[in-house]
């Protein structure tokens, strides 16, 4: 059962849950509105806010589907950029940290505005300055079950607003170690049937983690993924 300390006390249920994105606790009442796991961005409540609207220079730039070794074991952090075309688009980033059957491996390993931080503290959420939000992703922490790390961007009520990808561009991904980029995605392919886009991850292979641009969506929100991942939603 999925408990979301920083938004909301209790765990999630049936009538809260189905939509992540909501802004009036009091709106969380019935099953209409449970349509896309946006808890609670409740003004009130310390949210990660997108202060900067100006794009990344991207230096190491690889196509969708490519593939490179991390060779860091330290500290890495994966920062997001993109811009709108339509100003009701609040993107968001999250993060999945899946085991050996592509599943999360309990309900609190999943990273997004309202669960800052994995348990083993190997993935934390963080206000960025150059870029929109970022991810840092500490190597040595990360738990022996872990074999990937999805990174997700979701569209805040996309669903009740019926917004999508195609009001989105210029989103990318860029991993840095040490302010230096390693490398950097940036999509290319943007459709008005995606409410969520797997922008990129991190897998282990052979002992040795690697990154992978992905750049794919589905016609899913953040309760959708959620339930995509085994993240339990009741």
């Amino acid at each position: 059962m999925l408990d979301i300390n920083t938004i909301t006390k209790g765990a999630v249920n049936q009538n809260s849950i189905l939509s992540i994105n909501v802004t009036n606790p009091e709106s969380i009442k019935n099953q209409k509105n449970i349509q896309s796991v946006n808890f609670l961005k409740n003004p009130s409540t310390p949210v990660l806010q997108h202060i900067n609207t100006k794009q990344a220079e991207l230096y190491h730039r690889i196509k969708k589907g490519q593939k490179i070794p991390i060779l860091s074991h330290n500290v890495i952090e994966a920062c997001f950029g993109w811009s709108t075309t339509d100003n009701r688009c609040d993107v968001d980033v999250s993060a999945f940290l899946l085991g050996e059957n592509d599943k999360v491996l309990g309900d609190n390993w999943f990273v997004f505005y309202g669960q800052t931080e994995s348990p083993d503290r190997s993935v934390i959420l963080e206000q960025a300055v150059i870029d929109h939000q970022k991810i840092k992703i500490d190597i040595k922490k990360i738990h022996s079950k872990v074999k990937k790390i999805v990174f997700v961007l979701t569209i805040h009520e996309a669903l009740t607003q019926k917004l999508h990808f195609g009001m989105i561009k210029d989103a990318y991904i860029r991993i840095m170690e040490k302010e230096k980029e390693i490398a950097s995605f940036m999509m290319t392919e943007y459709y008005t049937n995606v409410i969520s886009m797997m922008i990129g991850e991190l897998y282990l292979y052979q002992g040795k983690w690697k990154f992978n641009a992905i750049g794919d969506g589905i016609a899913q929100d953040l309760a959708g993924l959620c339930q995509w991942y085994g993240v339990e939603v009741i």
